[in-house]
C-alpha cells in the first residue's frame, strides 16, 4: 500500500511542481509550496484513482483532478492550524504555516491555494469538456466551502466544552472531511455522465470513506504519539472537542469503523475484484498511525 501511496503522491507534486513552475512568480509561492508539500499520503487521491478504476479511467486526468484536491486538503490544514482555530504548531512533524511564515501570510497562502485547485480544474491540461469541467468546479467549491469544509470547521470550534448529540457530531464530520471524499467518489461519475442518482450513490460512499478517516484521525489524536503522528496528540480530549470517542469510547468508536468498511465494500459489491484496492484502501485508512 505504502508503495502505491507514494506513487500517486510522487505523481500529484510532480504535477503540481510544474503547474507552480509555468505560472507568475509571487511572494506567495514560497509558504504554497511549503504548506502544499509537507508530506501527506495523499489518501483522498488513492481514492479518486481507486474509484476511477471502476470505470476504467484516464490515470493522467485523475492526476490532475486529485491535484486539484490536494490543493484544497493543504489549504485546509494551514487555515485549521492558525491559532484563530485549532492553533497547532507543528504539522506533519515540521513547524505549522502559520509559524514558519507568519499569520496574514500562511491566511493568504492557504487562499491562494484554494483558488489554484480551480485553476487547475478548468486547465486545458484536464481533458475533459468544458460542461464535465463547470460540473467538477462546482462539485469541488461545494466540497470547500460552507456547506463543506469550512461549514465542518466552524461547527467543529463551535461545538468545543459543549454537549453534542451523535448525530451533530456526525454531521459536523461529514461536512468537515466527509465532503471532500465524496468529491473524489464522484469527480470519476462527472466525467462518465452518470445518472444522479448514481453520482448521488457515490457522493454517500465518499461520506462514509471520510467518517471512517474522521474517526481514524480521532484515534490517532487519542492512543497515537507526536513521533508517529507527526504533530500534536491528545489535543482533542484537552480542546473539549465533540467526537465520536467522546461520545462512543474507543472501543466503540472502532466497532463503527469497521462497520463503516462493512458498509462501503457492501454498496461497491458489484464491481467485483475491481473495488478490491479499494477495499485495501479502507482498511490501510483505520490502521493507519499517523
Amino acid at each position: 500500500m505504502k508503495k502505491k501511496l507514494n506513487k500517486i503522491a510522487e505523481d500529484t507534486n510532480s504535477y503540481l511542481k510544474g503547474f507552480i513552475k509555468k505560472q507568475k512568480k509571487s511572494e506567495l509561492i514560497i509558504p504554497m509550496k511549503y504548506g502544499l508539500f509537507s508530506g501527506g499520503k495523499k489518501i483522498r487521491s488513492k481514492i479518486l484513482i481507486d474509484i476511477g478504476a471502476l470505470f476504467n479511467l484516464n490515470y493522467k486526468s485523475l492526476i490532475i483532478i486529485g491535484s486539484a484536491v490536494e490543493c484544497i486538503h493543504a489549504y485546509s490544514l494551514i487555515h485549521d492550524d492558525l491559532p484563530c482555530m485549532d492553533n497547532d504548531l507543528i504539522r506533519r512533524g515540521k513547524p505549522s504555516t502559520h509559524i514558519k511564515f507568519g499569520e496574514s501570510t500562511a491566511v493568504l497562502a492557504g487562499n491562494s491555494l484554494l483558488t489554484m485547485a480551480f485553476e487547475i480544474l478548468s486547465h486545458k491540461d484536464l481533458k475533459v469538456s468544458e460542461k464535465t469541467k463547470i460540473n467538477l468546479i462546482n462539485k469541488l467549491s461545494e466540497s470547500s466551502g460552507h456547506l463543506g469544509i469550512a461549514g465542518g470547521q466552524y461547527l467543529d470550534l463551535n461545538y468545543e466544552h459543549k454537549k453534542v448529540s451523535r448525530k451533530k457530531v456526525t454531521e459536523m464530520e461529514v461536512k468537515k472531511t466527509g465532503k471532500l471524499f465524496s468529491f473524489c467518489c464522484m469527480a470519476p461519475l462527472i466525467i462518465k455522465n452518470k445518472s444522479r442518482s448514481e453520482i448521488k450513490r457515490f457522493e454517500h460512499i465518499g461520506a462514509d470513506i471520510g467518517l471512517l478517516f474522521q474517526v481514524a484521525d480521532d484515534l490517532i489524536d487519542s492512543k497515537g504519539s507526536l513521533l508517529l503522528a507527526g504533530k500534536k496528540t491528545g489535543k482533542d480530549k484537552k480542546k473539549g472537542k465533540a467526537t465520536l470517542i467522546s461520545l462512543l469510547g474507543q472501543k466503540n468508536t472502532i466497532k463503527y469503523a469497521k462497520s463503516l468498511i462493512y458498509k462501503i465494500n457492501k454498496n461497491l459489491k458489484r464491481y467485483g475484484s475491481k473495488s478490491r484496492e479499494l477495499s485495501k484502501t479502507l482498511e490501510y485508512i483505520l490502521n493507519r498511525d499517523k
